[in-house]
C-alpha cells in the first residue's frame, strides 16, 4: 500500500469526522428540538439508527453499487465487502479513506428524509424503508453524479459536494414519503406546530454548520486552494441565509426568532453545496440571500397544498438543493474552478443551465418514483402497516415505540426487560469459545 500524502489525509480524516458529526448530534439535535416533547427520543433514535444501519450497508455494498466500476447506472459488486481497494488512490488519499468519507454522506441523506415523516412512522418501517432506499436509490444517484462513467457525470453535471445527490434525493423522497404516511392526527390545514425545544434546534444547527466545512470543504478530497474557496463560500453563503431569513421573518411576523435564523443559515449552506468549489464570494452571497428567501416562503407550501413535511425537510433540502443545482448553471467559475469546462451562464457558458435542469429533473423523478415503489408494497406487506396507530400516535412514539420518555415518570413506563441469566451465561461461553 502506497503512503498517503499526509497533509491531505489529515484534512481528509477530519472532513469524515465532521460530517459524521453533522448526522449524531447535529441533524439529531434539530430534528429533535423542531419534534413535539411525546416524540423526542424517537426522532433522535431515527439519526442514530441509521447511522448504524447505512454504515454497514455502505461497507458491505453500497460502496460498490455507488463508486465501483460498472455501467452508467450503477457500478458492479467487485468492491463488495470493501474487496480490491488496497493500493487504489483517490487523489493523494487511500481509497478506504474515500470510502469512509463518502459513507458519511449515504448516513445523512438518508437521515434527512426522517424529517419528512417524523411523528407517525413505526420505527421497524423505517428501518426497512432506509435500508432499501439506500441501496436501490442512493448508491444509483451516487454513481451517476460522482462515480466512474455515471452519465449525469459524463454529461457535465455540476455538483460538488451533494446539492443533488444529498439534498435533491433526501427532500424528494420525503415529501412522497410524508404524502403516502399522511398527515399527522393532531394537525390541522394550516397549523404550525410549535418546536418544543428552541435551544436544541440552535445547538444542533450549529454543529451542522460547523460540520458543513467538512461536507463542503472536504469534498476538494485535499488541503487545497479549492477547499479554502469552498469553505469561504460555504461560511458567506450560511451567514447570508441566515440574515435573509431574519429579515423576512421581521417584516412578516414582525419578530425574529431563532429557529427562524438558524433554519435560514442551514438553508443557505443547503442552497451553496453543489457550487462551493465553483464560485466567487459575490456567487455565494447571492446564493446564500436566494436561498434564505426561497426557502422561507417554501416550507409555507405544505400549508397551502396539504402535505405535512413535518420538520421541513422537503422546504429546506428538497427545494434548496434544486435551487442550488440550478444556481449553480449560473455562478459556476472556471477562474475559480480552475477547469474550462467548469462555468456557468454569467461566465460564458449558458447551456450550463440546462445541464443543471437535466441533473435536477431525472434525480427529482427517479426519487419519487422509487420511493412510491419502496414504501407503497411494504405499507401492504407489513401486516401492521408503514404508519403507527391512532393509539400510538396520541401517546407519543417515545413511548409507543421505545417505551421511554423525556416527559413522562419512569414509573408508568413499566419494569425493564430483564435478559435471562442464563441466555446471558450462553452468550458468554459462546464468545469466549469463538475467540478461542
Amino acid at each position: 500500500m502506497q503512503k498517503a500524502h499526509s497533509g491531505d489525509t489529515s484534512w481528509m480524516l477530519m472532513s469524515t469526522a465532521l460530517v459524521v458529526m453533522m448526522t449524531t448530534p447535529g441533524l439529531a439535535m434539530f430534528y429533535g428540538g423542531l419534534a413535539q416533547a411525546p416524540n423526542v427520543l424517537s426522532t433522535v433514535m431515527q439519526s442514530f439508527s441509521i447511522m448504524c444501519i447505512v454504515s454497514f450497508l455502505w461497507f458491505a455494498m453500497g460502496y460498490s453499487f455507488a463508486f465501483a466500476e460498472g455501467s452508467v447506472i450503477v457500478g458492479n459488486s467487485s468492491k463488495f465487502w470493501l474487496a480490491h481497494m488496497d493500493g487504489h488512490r483517490v487523489k493523494d488519499d487511500s481509497e478506504k479513506l474515500f470510502m469512509v468519507y463518502q459513507m458519511t454522506f449515504a448516513v445523512i441523506s438518508a437521515a434527512i428524509i426522517c424529517g419528512s415523516f417524523a411523528e407517525r412512522m413505526r420505527f421497524s418501517a423505517m428501518l426497512v424503508f432506509v435500508a432499501i432506499w439506500h441501496l436501490l436509490v442512493y448508491c444509483p444517484v451516487a454513481h451517476w453524479a460522482w462515480g466512474p462513467g455515471g452519465f449525469l457525470h459524463a454529461a457535465g453535471c455540476l455538483d460538488f459536494a451533494g446539492g443533488d445527490v444529498v439534498h435533491v434525493s433526501a427532500g424528494v423522497t420525503g415529501l412522497v414519503a410524508s404524502m403516502l404516511v399522511g398527515k399527522r392526527r393532531s394537525l390541522s390545514l394550516g397549523q404550525e406546530l410549535t418546536p418544543h425545544n428552541a435551544l436544541l434546534v440552535f445547538l444542533g444547527a450549529s454543529l451542522l454548520w460547523v460540520g458543513w466545512f467538512g461536507f463542503n470543504a472536504g469534498s476538494s478530497f485535499a488541503a487545497d486552494d479549492v477547499a479554502i474557496n469552498a469553505m469561504a463560500a460555504t461560511q458567506m453563503s450560511g451567514a447570508c441565509g441566515g440574515l435573509t431569513w431574519m429579515i423576512v421573518e421581521w417584516v412578516y411576523a414582525k419578530k425574529p426568532s431563532v429557529v427562524g435564523i438558524v433554519s435560514g443559515s442551514i438553508s443557505g449552506l443547503v442552497v451553496v453545496t453543489p457550487s462551493c468549489g465553483y464560485i466567487d464570494q459575490t456567487g455565494a452571497v447571492c446564493i446564500g440571500a436566494l436561498g434564505g428567501l426561497a426557502c422561507f416562503f417554501s416550507i409555507q407550501l405544505k400549508h397551502v397544498l396539504g402535505y405535512d413535511d413535518a420538520l421541513d425537510a422537503f422546504g429546506m433540502h428538497g427545494i434548496g438543493g434544486v435551487l442550488g443545482c440550478i444556481l449553480t448553471g449560473f455562478f459556476a467559475n472556471k477562474h475559480v474552478s480552475g477547469k474550462e469546462e467548469i462555468n456557468g451562464a454569467f461566465y460564458g457558458k449558458p447551456s450550463q443551465i440546462y445541464i443543471q435542469l437535466y441533473g435536477v429533473v431525472v434525480i427529482s423523478v427517479y426519487c419519487a418514483v422509487m420511493t412510491f415503489l419502496i414504501l407503497k408494497p411494504l405499507d401492504l406487506t407489513l401486516g401492521i402497516g408503514i404508519r403507527c396507530s391512532p393509539e400510538e400516535e396520541s401517546q407519543g412514539l417515545d413511548i409507543s415505540q421505545h417505551g421511554e420518555s423525556l416527559i413522562v415518570d419512569a414509573s408508568l413506563l413499566g419494569s425493564p426487560k430483564v435478559v435471562p441469566p442464563l441466555l446471558s451465561a450462553l452468550v458468554m461461553v459462546l464468545l469466549v469459545l469463538l475467540v478461542r
